[in-house]
């Protein structure tokens, strides 16, 4: 009776071990799928850019390519959660915003161009202050919004 006992645990035990496995390959899947299509999506936009001109298809250009930044860094928090994953997220999000706010400051001219490429850095300056300020509190093992506790959270990448 023992022997048989054993049998059927390690037959339930295999079988699960395969499931995994077979979520794990759909997981796989699903995210190449996913990353196939933000490619995709960076490319139509990037097309879209050709058609304009001067600092217009420039700003066209920094927008697409943070999208497709922030979509990859979204991806990654999707199919792996981590904390610094999430960081990642943030700061995809606070360097395309930089990167667009700077392209569109080369519409202008003398000193209102100095005076918008400052206010674009002290943004991101700021954002990032934010972003390090969130982090660190979780890295110090404090409950942060988004991810409520973070006893288990790997810690937030420099």
């Amino acid at each position: 009776m023992q022997p048989k006992l054993l049998s059927i645990a390690a037959a339930v035990a295999f079988a699960l071990a395969g499931a995994a496995q077979a979520a794990d390959k759909v997981d796989r899947k699903a995210m190449k799928a996913e990353k196939d299509k933000i490619e995709a999506t960076y490319k139509a936009d990037k097309a879209n850019c050709k058609e304009m001109k001067g600092n217009a298809k420039d700003v066209c250009e920094a927008d697409a390519k943070g999208k497709e930044n922030v979509a990859k860094a979204e991806l990654e928090q999707k199919y792996q959660p981590s904390a610094a994953h999430e960081r990642k997220v943030e700061e995809a999000k606070a360097e395309h915003e930089y990167k667009v706010a700077k392209e569109k400051c080369d519409d202008q001219k003398g000193t209102e161009k100095s005076a918008c490429e400052k206010e674009a850095k002290a943004q991101h300056d700021r954002a990032k202050a934010d972003i390090k300020q969130k982090h660190a509190k979780a890295d110090r093992g404090q409950p942060t919004a988004a991810t409520g506790s973070t006893r288990n959270a790997a810690p937030a990448s420099k």
